[in-house]
C-alpha cells in the first residue's frame, strides 16, 4: 500500500476553514481516505490531507480520476477556488507501508 500526505501550512485563522473545506468537498472512504489532520504540536497552522492508494499506479490512477473533466471535478474546483489564498506552502510526501 502507498499513503500519500499532502502538507499545508496555511496562513494565521486559516488552517480550520482550510481542514472543514476539505471535509466538505472531498467524500470520505475509510480505505482511502483522505484524512484530514490538523497541528495540536510541531509547526503551527499544518493540515495533512492522507490518502491511500494499492500502489504508486493506483496513485496515479485515482490522481488522473481526480483531474478528469468531469461535472463533480468541476464542481469540486469551484469550492476550492479561493484555497490558493489560505495556505503560505505546501509539500508532498509518498510513503509505502510495510
Amino acid at each position: 500500500m502507498i499513503q500519500a500526505h499532502n502538507i499545508f501550512v496555511c496562513k494565521p485563522g486559516n488552517a480550520g476553514k482550510f481542514a472543514k473545506l476539505c471535509k466538505e468537498a472531498m467524500p470520505f472512504d475509510p480505505v482511502k481516505g483522505p484524512y484530514i489532520l490538523t497541528d495540536m504540536t510541531g509547526q503551527f497552522h499544518k493540515v495533512i490531507l492522507i490518502s491511500n492508494h494499492t500502489d504508486l499506479a493506483g496513485y496515479e490512477k485515482d490522481m488522473a480520476a481526480e483531474m478528469a473533466d468531469t461535472p463533480e471535478n468541476k464542481a469540486k474546483m469551484e469550492k476550492f477556488k479561493d484555497m490558493n489564498d489560505m495556505y503560505i506552502s505546501g509539500s508532498r510526501e509518498i510513503y509505502k507501508v510495510w
